[in-house]
């Protein structure tokens, strides 16, 4: 088992508020986003840079804390910032697509996060519509 490995940050997020997003694809991964703006969604992986550090990688039980009465679980049963691995994942509505600026709308990521990778929500692989979850994932925001 491959126990470490490189990752390639493909960008990052340039800007971000709650309505909008923009991630900076860096020049030498740009030309991977032909036909991308035929989607209208997007999953975005990005690296939780601001909770990279040992004491969150160490992290494996949370209370998920923007789910009003949820219970302590372990850290792969939530989406918690911390964990072993800084790894979020998101997904969002494309705006606009121009050169290599991506304006999307709907990610949770903060300024300057990098960004990991970037795929095409496929609705027919992406999507569960009978998923059994908790009861508490189904209070507070989306995540």
């Amino acid at each position: 088992m491959i126990e470490e490995t490189r990752i390639r940050f493909i960008g990052k997020v340039e800007h971000a508020s709650e309505e909008l997003c923009e991630i900076r694809v860096s020049n030498e991964f740009c030309g991977g986003l032909k036909g991308l703006s035929t989607f209208s969604h997007i999953i975005v992986l990005y690296w939780f840079h601001k909770r990279d550090d040992e004491v969150n990688r160490r992290t494996l039980r949370v209370t998920p804390r923007k789910h009003p009465g949820a219970p302590e679980v372990g850290v792969f049963a939530s989406r918690s910032p911390s964990r072993p691995n800084s790894i979020g994942l998101c997904v969002a509505e494309v705006l606009k697509i121009e050169d290599c600026l991506l304006a999307v709308k709907g990610l949770d990521a903060f300024e300057g996060s990098p960004v990991i990778d970037i795929k095409p929500y496929l609705p027919r692989a992406d999507s569960v519509p009978n998923a059994i979850v908790p009861e508490w994932t189904l209070r507070g925001p989306k995540t």
